[in-house]
């Protein structure tokens, strides 16, 4: 009966002993992070500009994905103040980012990116609109953003500035508004109508005229007397399940490289 028992107080010895030592007797692998998943609301203006910087951040941050989810400004807010997951916020105006500050969401934010509106018409240019001014010729259709979207606000500044001018005008600022067929939920939507020739004339962001567009549509460049320069704020959300790859995104918008992106889709640089 004494082996038995000798036996066993040696592998229990044993097993002491490699404890001591750092071993182990069963295979541990390294544990990996967890994948995460960053949701980043994003103004509708951002959509080709942000696809390619996620694309650079996921690159630089393995095991993270960035989801986007991108619409008009107002709808973003909306969704967001009902409790929709963000994590990031990117507005075309500080007006929509204040309601969520003024909603308790936000902690702060920063311009990182400003924009400048144009005039868009079908390549074919079937209302002949070739100056500003034809916008006001009777029976041209013009598209427009609603009122509580960043552009379509923008868009009645200017033409609130061109109506002080003596080169155009109240009448003229009259003529124009009367002229609209439709008011979209975001600049995305004014785009398509105006690239498939459903409206004559659009007002959108230069930087909408990407590549994809860009030989559907022509441009009628707004001078800066009138126009209306957007600025673009961002955030990270206070109830974010990852605040801090929340903000290492945010801080790569920022950066040399996200810059350089938001450039080459003719957006204005802060830096």
């Amino acid at each position: 009966m004494r082996r038995p028992i000798r036996t066993f107080l040696l592998l229990v010895t044993l097993c002491i002993f490699v404890t001591a030592c750092g071993g182990t007797t069963s295979a541990n692998p390294a544990s990996t992070p967890a994948p995460v998943t960053l949701n980043v609301f994003a103004a509708a203006s951002l959509t080709e500009s942000f696809t390619e910087i996620g694309m650079k951040f996921q690159t630089a941050h393995p095991g993270v994905t960035v989801k986007f989810n991108f619409a008009g400004s107002p709808t973003l807010v909306q969704q967001i103040t009902g409790g929709a997951a963000a994590d990031v916020f990117a507005s075309a105006d500080t007006a929509n980012m204040q309601k969520v500050s003024d909603a308790g969401l936000v902690g702060g934010s920063q311009i990182f990116v400003k924009n400048r509106l144009v005039v868009i018409i079908p390549a074919s240019n079937p209302g002949n609109i070739n100056t500003l001014k034809d916008l006001a010729r009777k029976g041209v259709k013009i598209d427009i953003e609603a009122p509580a979207v960043p552009a379509g606000k923008y868009s009645l500044q200017v033409l609130d500035n061109m109506a002080k001018s003596p080169d155009y005008g109240s009448a003229y600022e009259a003529a124009v508004k009367g002229n609209f067929v439709s008011q979209e939920d975001n600049v995305k939507a004014v785009v398509q109508k105006v690239q498939l020739g459903e409206a004559d004339a659009g007002f959108v962001y230069r930087t909408d005229v990407t590549a994809n567009v860009s030989d559907k549509v022509k441009v009628i460049d707004i001078p800066d007397t009138f126009n209306v320069i957007a600025e673009y704020p961002i955030a990270v959300l206070k109830n974010s399940a990852h605040v801090s790859d929340a903000q290492a995104f945010m801080q790569y918008v920022l950066s040399a490289d996200g810059q350089a992106i938001l450039a080459k889709f003719n957006f204005i640089s802060v830096t």
